[in-house]
């Protein structure tokens, strides 16, 4: 069976690939590669087979070629200045033409015959033009790809307001959806700053932990419920999903903070919730508020 190696590609990117060659690789030589465009210069990143069988890599079928050469090596710089000059051409006709597009990456196909471009955009552009005057400047297979802010993001690397590495462009596989919805769920400030992330999009990191707050936000009582402790009656005025505790407001107006390993046994649940029917009669004057209380007690 052949080994499996991992392998960086350009960027951030990695992928696995065959060593049916059995090729004698250590870590960061320098290999030839086979991609779905052709041949692609990477560095041993993870050759390990435990390690590798940690990460586990499914329908491995693209293989490792050959050790990089000093010609293969001449070739990637070749490619890199020519990414540069194309880079600039690029944004100079696009503001020529006044194309509603912002370039984001150049990239050069290790043999050269191909150059793609991949930029970002609102809607969708009309670039025909553009290609004509890209292809007969460079005599190459040009290739235009609209890519949305978060993969703009993963292609240009960066840090977060964490101060980790971006986690699109280190382990992130696929995109979740995101929604505003999360945040307030959080109990997060909705300040866009506070929120977003450097593609100008809602933070991946929202729906790391939601699960957790949506368990913590189901064992705590709503607010506006109201039950008895060893201090009289209190009512919920807001809660801390977080820290899992909640504020209560005494007969007096006081507020407190209790932990909810110290709250009285659930389930809770709002007045009107239930069937007592004390609601109706509270409202209507035939009851006291403390008898009120008491049925809701009961009911919990």
């Amino acid at each position: 069976m052949s080994d499996i190696i991992q392998v960086a590609l350009r960027g951030s990117r990695k992928g696995f690939f065959l060593n049916s060659r059995g090729l004698p690789l250590r870590l960061r030589d320098r290999v030839i590669v086979q991609t779905d465009h052709g041949e692609t210069l990477g560095s041993v990143f993870l050759k390990d087979p435990r390690l590798v069988e940690l990460k586990r890599p499914t329908n491995v079928t693209r293989e490792i070629l050959r050790k990089a050469t000093d010609e293969d090596l001449d070739q990637e710089d070749h490619n890199r200045a020519r990414e540069a000059e194309a880079f600039e051409h690029c944004k100079l006709r696009i503001y020529a033409r006044g194309l509603p597009m912002e370039l984001a990456e150049t990239e050069v196909a290790f043999g050269g015959h191909r150059i793609t471009f991949y930029f970002s955009a609102e809607q969708r552009v009309d670039f025909r033009e553009l290609v004509k005057d890209l292809a007969a400047k460079f005599r190459a297979r040009i290739e235009l790809r609209q890519i949305g802010r978060r993969e703009q993001a993963k292609r240009l690397d960066g840090c977060g307001p964490c101060g980790r590495p971006l986690c699109c462009s280190t382990w992130l596989k696929d995109f979740h959806p995101v929604t505003l919805k999360m945040a307030r769920e959080q109990q997060l400030s909705l300040n866009p700053s506070k929120i977003s992330g450097a593609c100008g999009r809602l933070m991946c990191c929202l729906a790391y932990e939601l699960a957790q707050y949506r368990d913590s936000a189901q064992r705590l009582p709503p607010v506006g419920t109201v039950f008895r402790t060893g201090q009289g009656s209190m009512t919920v005025m807001r809660t801390d999903v977080f820290h899992e505790a909640v504020w209560v407001k005494d007969d007096e107006g006081a507020e407190h903070r209790i932990a909810y390993d110290e709250m009285p046994p659930g389930p809770y649940k709002q007045c009107g919730d239930c069937n007592c029917g004390k609601r109706g009669k509270s409202g209507s004057g035939g009851d006291s508020p403390d008898g009120a209380n008491d049925d809701l007690r009961d009911s919990l």
